[in-house]
């Protein structure tokens, strides 16, 4: 789950631009695979961890992980300077940094994927309509709220009721992955021309914006307020003899969840693109999948898949998913962002 620091042990931030986060080994190796990614991605216990470990021990290979502070914005500007990109892969794409990526390049930044196993993701998750980004994951986008505080709110209208003064964390939507979905979830709910207005009001009724998932979440365990953006997935990390569930309960606005999947993607100027490839196949494989969905606190992309245990259990999809597609977001996701943060962010 994009930025969920904690999960994964390593801390808020990822390390400097392009400096190589968790393998000990030489760069120097031709089999050595550099994948680029977020921070939580990598670390003690999880998935890319698990990945890194099972990759390379049936293969002669080393997988080195990068975690650049500003995520695909770090290889976007070496592209468009002329750098080198120097990474093969890049883990967890959404649809609006690709469209970002496409909108700020003259060329191409990744290659068309050429991976077996690709044809087993589930049609509704693939958002490259080139057919270059292929996803391993997705989480929906929900409310997780105290129902001994408040009730479940039904609707985004619900929202600016005065039962929810004061009463909701949201993270910002120019740094925070849950933030950019949370509000491009209101704009497929309010409209283009209706989503502004909406947050006006949300702002008066005292919404809370913070940074990004984990400032916010925290506050939200401070109990700074009864509700907080987050992921239908919540309970499955938070559940237990020892734990109030009455706190983790989630919150389906309009009898949806905003579906963000995340994709990998191979760089066109990667050093080992054959190597990219097959861990991408390795990733899209039911063991891999099932890890992954466990360790990032996400659902499987790949057909058929079922982590069950407690992943079975606690994890909730909604009754209906929405999302924007490339298409949809192409020419217009900056803007709509540009225009949130100016009149409402900053406020």
């Amino acid at each position: 789950m994009k930025r969920r620091a904690f999960l994964s042990g390593v801390g808020a931030a990822g390390a400097a631009a392009l400096a190589g986060c968790s393998s000990g080994s030489s760069n120097e190796s031709d089999d050595t695979l550099t994948v680029a990614t977020y921070s939580s991605f990598t670390g003690e216990d999880s998935a890319g961890n698990w990945l890194k470990s099972n990759f390379e021990a049936d293969r002669d290979a080393t997988v080195e992980f990068t975690t650049p502070e500003n995520g695909v914005n770090q290889f976007i500007q070496r592209k468009s300077e002329g750098a080198p990109v120097e990474a093969d892969l890049f883990v967890g794409l959404n649809t609006g940094e690709l469209v970002r990526a496409d909108e700020q390049l003259d060329e191409q930044l990744f290659a068309t994927a050429d991976v077996e196993g690709a044809d087993s993701v589930k049609s509704e998750l693939n958002f490259d309509p080139d057919g270059r980004v292929v996803p391993y994951d997705t989480g929906y986008i929900s409310l997780v709220y105290d129902e001994g505080e408040v009730d479940a709110p039904g609707s985004f209208d619900a929202l600016l009721e005065p039962a929810y003064e004061d009463a909701l964390i949201a993270q910002n939507a120019q740094q925070s992955d849950p933030g950019r979905a949370f509000l491009l979830w209101t704009i497929k709910a309010n409209g283009a021309d209706g989503y502004l207005d909406y947050w006006r009001d949300l702002s008066e009724n005292g919404v809370q914006i913070l940074s990004d998932w984990e400032p916010a979440y925290n506050a939200y365990t401070n109990e700074e307020a009864p509700m907080v953006v987050s992921y239908s997935t919540d309970q499955v990390y938070y559940h237990g003899e020892d734990v109030d569930m009455s706190r983790h309960q989630v919150g389906f606005l309009n009898d949806q969840g905003y579906a963000n999947p995340e994709g990998m993607a191979q760089f066109v100027d990667a050093e080992n693109p054959d190597l990219a490839r097959e861990f991408m196949s390795f990733v899209l494989t039911e063991k891999a999948q099932t890890e992954i969905s466990v360790r990032n606190v996400q659902f499987p992309a790949v057909s058929g898949v079922e982590p069950g245990g407690d992943f079975g259990e606690y994890a909730l999809e909604p009754p209906q998913p929405v999302t924007f597609s490339y298409d949809e977001l192409a020419g217009k996701v900056d803007g709509w962002i540009e225009d949130w943060a100016r009149e409402i962010a900053s406020n």
